[in-house]
């Protein structure tokens, strides 16, 4: 009599979908996605329809620093080329204007209590970036950074100055009494084409 085989026991595959659907649910909410960052701006409160329009606003020339940006990527600041590594002191100077030089902003007093009540601020300053319509996104943003980058040096040294910590670890209070002192003031205009066709 022929001996009969002995057949393998089969593997239990019904909970095998079960363990690939926990797997992918896993690694769904544990790995991080890339997402897209924009700029942080805010933008300026809508005007009050009842008041008139003013159309020639007119902002003194000290007061405003010029940041252009080519097709080239190349930056120039006020009347000269510089890099964009150099455009974080740059704006500093402009921003704060420590010597009360009559070529930067125009300080006046303002009064901000947390800070000890009268200060001379220079809250009149913008700085006006402009790019070509080929300018290059890095270079904009890289342009962006240093921008944000000196007035958030110059926020953290006075926060150090003020209140002994980072601007960071102020409080809602002290950080708009610093707000009030540095004003973030960065206007961005439209892209233009320079030359060519």
């Amino acid at each position: 009599m022929a001996r009969k085989k002995k057949s393998m026991p089969g593997i239990n595959s019904s909970s095998t979908a079960d363990i690939a659907f926990m797997l992918l649910i896993f690694f769904l909410t544990t790995t991080s996605m890339d997402t897209d960052k924009g700029l942080a701006r805010r933008l300026p409160q809508p005007p009050d329809p009842n008041q008139k329009v003013q159309d020639n606003i007119k902002v003194k020339e000290r007061n405003v620093l010029q940041v252009r940006i080519n097709k080239d990527n190349q930056l120039m600041v006020g009347s000269e080329y510089m890099e964009v590594s150099q455009l974080r002191a740059k704006a500093k100077e402009f921003i704060a204007n420590p010597n009360d030089d009559a070529n930067l902003p125009e300080k006046h007093v303002k009064n901000i209590p947390l800070l000890g009540g009268d200060c001379m601020v220079t809250e009149n300053h913008v700085i006006s970036v402009t790019n070509d319509v080929g300018t290059s996104y890095q270079a904009y943003i890289d342009v962006q950074n240093e921008l944000v980058a000196a007035y958030n040096e110059l926020r953290n040294a006075k926060a150090e100055e003020a209140f002994g910590k980072s601007y960071a670890e102020c409080n809602e209070d002290e950080q708009k009494a610093i707000r009030d002192f540095i004003p973030q003031k960065i206007s961005e205009a439209e892209p233009k084409k320079y030359g060519g066709k």
